[in-house]
């Protein structure tokens, strides 16, 4: 094997870490899948030959290129952060594929992205590659042209705001969960308010994205949330079971057209949660494992 194809077969081993590290950095599958693209293009025409540590070398220029395109993302300002909710990872209900386990490890969810859309650029890197994949300081430093101690700080404050957001957690029962989520479902459709309320948690929160330059929107409380839903509830679409974030959810067509994609934590069998992405091109892409099974 030459030292070409051996870089080359090591990066298809750390393809997906690589992957999950981009996707948390940037809350885009997409612009992962490019970031991710990119790092081997640099790769390919780098000496490696003196690297001790292939994985941790990789993750870094993964995490400069991610770094990059969140300042560009924020200077150019043609889609600002609040236009559209991070994108949701959809999968086939049932077991997870290793890939998809990869790119939810540390129980990433939409939530966890929202709060980190909030971050500056360097926040985000710190917390995200020191938190999540224990990346050293002293390695996320130079990539941020600031000190350890400097890094370190960056970090905690982004550990504060993150722990401040108090973030849902799912129950890990799934079959509890597609219990409440079919409840739900079908106390929309029959327009039972009572039975909606009685399945949402006081303190339940929905986030909706339509696409567009429509801002993405959250609406807080039981009676709010359940008036929503009952408003977006049409008798002429199919809910087809599916995972989104590794936790129970649907994607939803009318006829054989993608129309919207939804998310839910539930806790004490109660929904805290709602995620709805209602773009039709948008569920098409990230909706794709699921709708090519229809």
């Amino acid at each position: 094997m030459s030292q070409d194809e051996w870089l080359a077969h090591q990066f298809e081993t750390h393809r997906e870490h690589l992957r999950a590290v981009a996707y948390r950095l940037l809350g885009s599958l997409a612009e992962a899948d490019d970031a991710v693209q990119e790092t081997w293009l640099r790769v390919s025409t780098a000496d490696a030959d003196d690297v001790e540590n292939l994985g941790g070398w990789l993750t870094t220029i993964t995490g400069r290129i991610c770094l990059n395109m969140l300042r560009a993302r924020k200077s150019r300002r043609e889609q600002p952060i609040d236009v559209r909710l991070p994108d949701p990872v959809v999968s086939p209900d049932g077991p997870l594929q290793p890939e998809t386990e990869a790119l939810l490890a540390d129980s990433v969810g939409l939530a966890l992205l929202v709060v980190l859309d909030t971050l500056t650029p360097a926040e985000r890197l710190t917390f995200v590659l020191h938190d999540l994949f224990r990346l050293p300081y002293d390695e996320i430093a130079p990539m941020i042209g600031r000190s350890s101690a400097a890094a370190r700080q960056l970090a905690s404050r982004a550990r504060r705001r993150v722990q401040e957001a108090d973030l849902p957690q799912s129950d890990s029962d799934r079959n509890r969960q597609r219990e409440v989520v079919d409840a739900f479902f079908r106390a929309a459709r029959g327009g039972d308010f009572e039975a909606l309320l009685a399945l949402l948690d006081e303190g339940v929160v929905l986030r909706t994205d339509f696409g567009g330059k429509r801002a993405a929107e959250l609406i807080r409380g039981p009676k709010r949330v359940a008036a929503q839903s009952l408003r977006g509830a049409l008798p002429n679409a199919t809910v087809h079971p599916a995972l989104v974030n590794g936790t129970s959810g649907a994607v939803i067509t009318i006829g054989e057209r993608p129309f919207a994609l939804m998310g839910f934590v539930i806790r004490d069998a109660r929904i805290v949660e709602i995620v709805a992405i209602a773009h039709s091109e948008r569920v098409r892409r990230l909706a794709s494992s699921v709708l090519d099974d229809l």
